[in-house]
């Protein structure tokens, strides 16, 4: 570099300098801008805080949204809510739930939607199936009270139930109550109170309805419906169809009745009733009202095509209502075994529910057969070993009538001689003499033409009254005897793979025993006809019946029919014995003897029937002279 180079670098180095100096701030320059880069941290300070807090602020009025739409969600609802179920919305909504309540007989399954029992079981007894045996179910039954709220019509049973944790009291050994309750507040609710006693079939049921008066505008009458569709527990489905229907009591007389069991039936009641009992074939439910019912509705439906259930029952029940703030109504729940001395225990009429018979074959079943078959139960013999010794002890009993019977017999018998001779003597004369010189051979012989019929005539009671018994005995359910398993129902040695109509799908051998029998018992007093017109015809007659029971008691109950088999069988044992000691010669010999005697054996009956044919002979011979002219 040259002089002129450097001069240059230093000048141009000095007017940077100065420029530099010239240029610098002052003190008073400094201090603004310290102020102002201060002021700029400030704010940029202040604009970060402020960011936070509007994203804090932006956070609670995101979750404020929420909260709103929640809050408005649930009022809609509940305005929803209230507008359809009225003051009882809070008791609409709910989760099912099964409380259970139980002694040492029965368990009783109550659901918390409506209060309601759901479903008993009974523990000493089972279903064919051998599964538990259970009365109702849940879908297939409902009991709920109607009442008005608002103009509108509501039921019990679309409102869930509340129990508390106090809801379940121990009253000592006797018994357990418990409480449920359907509330608008704690002053205002229905509740229901079951109370279990710790051995009994029949149990009380309380409703309570609290502080209700401006909320139920029911006028006069509450309505309560009970429906239940009946479970088929047994063998034979149509049996148990057949026995099943609706028995009431009315309040005045304690008059039992009852709804048709072979149709659908339906019937309205305008009187007090003090029960209603949904029967099945064995068992029973019963509901009783201390109040009394002042109004109901019945109905029946049987269910054919259903082999789950039998028979649809329905029962709408009116009660007496006042419209008050406390009101109880007071009930009784039946639901057992239809067992004669358990149902009668009760004094209630329930035992009436057991088909019997009327009349004579009820009185006979009640105060006859089944003292005599309860006091065998008790030495606990086979129910089959029973049968015999029960029937052994009737033929006892009728063995003085069997008696005359067969002695009447063999007095026709000894008569069929001179009968045969009549009947040629007459053979083409006016049948009014010959019934005539009959009568007249029965007055002096000493013989009455009936004499067979009546004492037989005096056993048909008995006979119709076994008849009603064993189907109805529910202590032969489901007990074995030889080729038996159930003598409450029909017995099968052999399933056909077809149904033969007014017959069945199978083969009872009981009942072939028995129509073998009846036949040839049959046979063996046919003679006691013989040589009487009028009944030749009946022989026929009763050598159809036996083909005619064949089949209805192919499905009926084999105690049954092995109880006739039996009644056979002594029979023929007992003719067999009394004919050891009946002389037909002796027979003959006092006959003649009688013959001989003026006006011998002639009764005011045998008059009067003489009377009669003289007469009607004597209108008879007018006739054919005013024919004749």
């Amino acid at each position: 570099m040259d002089k002129n180079t450097v001069y240059g670098l230093l000048l141009i180095g000095a007017i940077l300098i100065g420029f530099s100096i010239y240029n610098s701030p002052s003190k008073k320059d400094i201090e603004l801008q310290k102020r102002y880069r201060d002021s700029i941290a400030a704010v940029t300070k202040i604009n970060q805080k402020e960011a936070a807090q509007q994203a804090i602020a932006n956070e609670i009025i995101a979750q404020s949204t929420i909260n709103i739409d929640t809050i408005a969600s649930d009022s809609l609802q509940k305005a929803r809510l209230f507008q359809k179920y009225g003051s009882f919305y809070a008791s609409s909504q709910g989760s099912l739930e099964n409380y259970v309540l139980e002694n040492d007989l029965m368990t009783i399954n109550i659901s918390n939607k409506g209060g309601r029992i759901s479903s008993v079981v009974l523990k000493k007894y089972k279903a064919y199936d051998s599964l538990p045996l259970t009365i109702g179910d849940i879908d297939s039954s409902n009991f709920s009270f109607t009442f008005n709220n608002q103009n509108k019509t509501f039921h019990t049973s679309d409102f869930f139930f509340k129990a508390s944790q106090n809801a379940l009291t121990v009253n000592g050994d006797s018994s357990k109550s418990f409480a449920l309750r359907m509330a608008i507040s704690e002053s205002q609710y229905i509740e229901y109170v079951y109370t279990l006693p710790k051995n009994s079939y029949m149990f009380d049921f309380k409703v309570n309805m609290v502080g209700l008066a401006d909320v139920v505008s029911n006028k006069d009458k509450l309505t309560l419906n009970w429906s239940e569709k009946g479970l088929s527990t047994e063998k034979y489905k149509d049996g148990e169809t057949n026995s099943s229907t609706i028995y009431y009591q009315l309040n005045e007389g304690s008059e039992t009745d009852y709804l048709s069991e072979m149709s659908d039936k339906e019937e309205s009641i305008d009187k007090k009733v003090n029960w209603v009992g949904f029967k099945k074939q064995y068992f029973t439910s019963v509901l009783v009202s201390k109040q009394g019912f002042i109004k109901s509705y019945l109905e029946t439906k049987g269910l054919k095509s259903s082999k789950k259930y039998t028979k649809q029952f329905k029962a709408n029940l009116d009660l007496a209502y006042n419209g008050s703030n406390s009101q109880s109504y007071d009930f009784s729940f039946y639901i057992g075994p239809n067992h004669f001395q358990t149902l009668k225990a009760f004094d209630l009429g329930f035992e009436k529910q057991i088909p019997l018979g009327w009349g004579i074959m009820g009185w006979i079943n009640k105060f006859a057969v089944i003292p005599v078959f309860n006091f065998l139960d008790s030495f606990n013999w086979s129910y089959g070993i029973i049968i015999l010794v029960l029937t052994i002890l009737i033929k006892v009993v009728l063995l003085p009538l069997t008696y005359k019977a067969y002695l009447s017999t063999a007095k026709m018998k000894v008569l069929k001689p001179e009968m045969d001779e009549i009947n040629t003597k007459f053979a083409n004369e006016d049948p009014m003499k010959k019934q005539q010189a009959v009568m007249e051979l029965y007055r002096k012989a000493g013989v009455n033409p009936l004499g067979g019929c009546l004492p037989m005539l005096l056993q048909m009671p008995i006979l119709f009254a076994m008849f009603r018994f064993f189907p109805a005995s529910i202590e032969l359910r489901q007990k074995s005897f030889l080729w038996a398993d159930d003598l409450s129902t029909y017995d099968s040695i052999y399933d056909l793979p077809f149904n033969i109509p007014f017959y069945g799908d199978h083969i009872s051998l009981f009942t072939l025993l028995m129509t073998i029998s009846t036949l040839i018992y049959t046979r063996m007093n046919s003679s006691q006809f013989s040589g009487n017109t009028q009944m030749e015809s009946m022989k026929w007659v009763m050598y159809l019946m036996p083909i005619i029971f064949l089949g209805v008691f192919n499905n009926y109950s084999a105690g049954l029919s092995y109880y006739y088999f039996l009644a056979n069988m002594l029979t023929f044992t007992q003719q067999a014995l009394i004919k050891r000691f009946v002389n037909e010669e002796e027979i003959h010999r006092k006959i003649q003897e009688n013959k001989k005697k003026p006006n011998a054996g002639k009764s005011k009956f045998q008059m009067r029937l003489e009377e009669i044919a003289k007469q009607a002979q004597e209108r008879q011979e007018q006739l054919n002279k005013g024919k004749k002219k």
